[in-house]
């Protein structure tokens, strides 16, 4: 071992522990009871049997274990933005799309596509940029990966900006934060701007955020760190207290999330929310939504003292084949084209279709400098696509490569068409479009909303 470390040699590694052990002794506290001449017992912990304890220490250990149920902030609310309640509705045992025949698996073809049938397929591109990352753009440091995420980011920013709503008084609620990055050039694109504040909403613990970089007086920064699942704004203090319009953003946002995020604002936001853990009903939404103040895109930032409109959404989505049909806010739209849980369930697996043939791509851009990004999310989440398309798939002697990244993309646009006939009946202005380019990420289109002027009507002057 290594001076100063712990001698346990760990056969899964095929290395010694690189734990610190206490002053004296030659193994650290996970490995102690090796040197330990007593009948002292170690079991594995209740909380996570990743780490051991000593028995007659059990209950001491759990008052400190990392892995111990901490309590709940006030904002989280059990469920809140799940959506399905009835369990009964979804199969109980889901064939894999491989174990399909070729006449079923033709018969859902047919079925997607006479779904499809009417649907703009053929999306607008908004490829834009934003002032506020030309100098990192142009820097030579950033290397290729971080090239393509820094392209996103100023496209997000600049498709924002062509909503109008980069402005003063609004409070951006990133949905899948991760470091944080996306807020971060959101705060460096209102620097001279007041009163601008930022939730960033990320389940896990993160590592190398960017939080730390904002020391503006004017611009608050809060971490919470809580599953979309169980998230309600209106318990969040400071939205509670000063009652800003908000803006929903994310970037790869991966499947069930988006539809989690969009319940979140549009649903438990929007109505004020009771805590009470049930599905609010649409129309009561689209009354609540009506009967709000209007907010111009452009931003007018007041509210009145029980009105919490949300000013816009912007996310670009990702990882379809993580959907799951219970958060999914389509369903009515897949029930009104005849379709079901079933379908849905082999749609969302046949969408990583579209990424077929990008492992080569995401090899190659790992190789490059990220000194932008040493965490890669995007490429992650590529990875994990071309996992699900390239495994053990018997299906390639009936398919072209072709004819499956078609169909994967047809999948796509009848998932994402469910949420944006959803926010339509939410009383939103909603459209799909195509942010960046496929080769700088094959996940490229991006969802917006906003307020629907025909909906909520501009106020007499």
């Amino acid at each position: 071992p290594e001076p100063g470390r712990c001698a346990h040699f760990v056969l899964r590694k095929r290395r010694f522990c690189r734990m610190i052990p206490a002053p004296g002794r030659r193994f650290c506290g996970e490995h102690g009871h090796e040197e330990e001449q007593n009948d002292r017992k170690r079991i594995p912990c209740p909380l996570d049997p990743k780490h051991t304890v000593y028995e007659d220490q059990l209950q001491k250990h759990f008052k400190k274990c990392n892995s111990r149920e901490k309590p709940k902030p006030v904002y989280f609310v059990q469920d809140i933005n799940a959506g399905l309640k009835d369990v009964s509705e979804i199969p109980e045992k889901q064939v894999p799309l491989s174990s399909l025949s070729i006449e079923e698996l033709q018969n859902l073809i047919t079925r997607l596509k006479e779904a499809s049938n009417g649907l703009e397929l053929h999306l607008k591109e908004q490829i834009l940029s934003h002032q506020a990352l030309q100098e990192a753009l142009s820097d030579p440091k950033n290397g290729e990966s971080a090239f393509k995420h820094l392209k996103q980011q100023a496209s997000i920013l600049g498709n924002m900006e062509r909503l109008h709503l980069l402005g003063p008084g609004r409070c951006f609620v990133e949905f899948g934060a991760g470091r944080g990055k996306l807020s971060h050039w959101v705060d460096i694109a209102l620097e001279n701007v007041e009163s601008v504040q930022f939730l960033l909403v990320e389940r896990a613990t993160t590592r190398f955020k960017v939080d730390g970089k904002h020391k503006r007086r004017d611009s608050i920064f809060e971490r919470l760190q809580v599953d979309i699942q169980h998230l309600c704004l209106n318990k969040v203090p400071i939205l509670e207290k000063k009652k800003l319009p908000v803006v929903g953003i994310g970037k790869h946002l991966c499947g069930a999330a988006t539809d989690l995020a969009l319940r979140c604002l549009v649903e438990s936001y929007t109505i004020c929310c009771d805590g009470k853990d049930e599905e609010p009903a649409p129309k009561r939404c689209r009354a609540a939504q009506t009967d709000v103040a209007p907010h111009k895109s452009a931003g007018n930032a007041s509210t009145t003292e029980d009105q919490k409109p949300v000013a816009g959404i912007v996310i670009a989505l990702c990882c379809h084949h993580k959907c799951d049909w219970t958060h999914y806010v389509g369903r009515e739209f897949f029930k009104s084209v005849g379709l079901g849980p079933v379908e849905f369930h082999y749609f969302q697996r046949m969408s990583s279709w579209a990424t077929c043939g990008m492992q080569e791509t995401t090899s190659k851009a790992s190789t490059s400098e990220d000194t932008e990004d040493q965490t890669n999310d995007t490429e992650e989440h590529e990875h994990t696509l071309s996992r699900t398309a390239s495994g053990s798939d018997t299906l390639q002697g009936i398919l072209s490569v072709e004819e499956r990244k078609e169909l994967g993309c047809l999948c796509k646009r009848l998932i994402d068409h469910g949420r944006i006939e959803y926010l339509q009946q939410q009383g939103y202005k909603a459209a799909l479009q195509y942010y960046t380019e496929s080769a700088v990420s094959l996940e490229n289109v991006l969802l917006t909303a906003v307020p629907n002027p025909s909906v909520i009507p501009e106020p007499t002057i």
